[in-house]
């Protein structure tokens, strides 16, 4: 397995402190899960790089990688339904597309990389995710949901041009 690949893999080790971090209410608990959310997501970054500068770009990088960044962000998700923070009738959107895709990608003899829309999509829903999960003042409530519902708006749009440009050429 390649260096950027066990960097991909390693996202995976933050997520059950952020979800038990999640649950504890102090303002610290929750900056240290901004922190291990933050940190995880800019692995996504990183191992994208060093496989593109490295040379290791490969089959299971591609597959691996998208399936820990749909990880990364329904976990924290789910756990922010469950504190009242997020509605799930959004978050189900989210899941449904991801769910669509995955099904879609496993039919498909090639799997490409992230489009501009897809890459769109994951920063939108790290924004979202991340002033969700900080301690922010009442006053960001707003624009912390509407950044959720942005996100929403990318996933749905990304899922769309994902596959209708490849049913249209078959």
């Amino acid at each position: 397995m390649t260096l950027p690949n066990w960097i991909t893999f390693s996202r995976l080790l933050g997520l059950p402190f952020l979800l038990y971090g999640l649950y504890n209410p102090t303002p610290t608990a929750r900056w240290v899960c901004l922190a291990i959310f933050l940190v995880a997501a800019g692995t996504d970054w990183l191992d994208g790089y060093l496989a593109r500068k490295l040379n290791q770009i490969s089959d299971l990088g591609k597959f691996l990688d998208p399936l820990v960044d749909k990880l990364l962000v329904l976990a924290p998700l789910l756990a922010l339904i469950e504190l009242g923070q997020v509605p799930a009738w959004g978050v189900f959107l989210i899941l449904a597309r991801e769910l669509a895709i995955a099904g879609w990608r496993v039919n498909q003899t090639t799997i490409t990389g992230a489009n501009i829309w897809g890459k769109l999509k994951t920063v939108s829903q790290i924004i979202a995710i991340a002033l969700l999960i900080a301690p922010l003042p009442e006053v960001w409530k707003i624009p912390s949901l509407v950044a959720f519902w942005v996100c929403v708006t990318f996933t749905l749009i990304s899922g769309a041009i994902y596959i209708l440009p490849q049913t249209n050429s078959d």
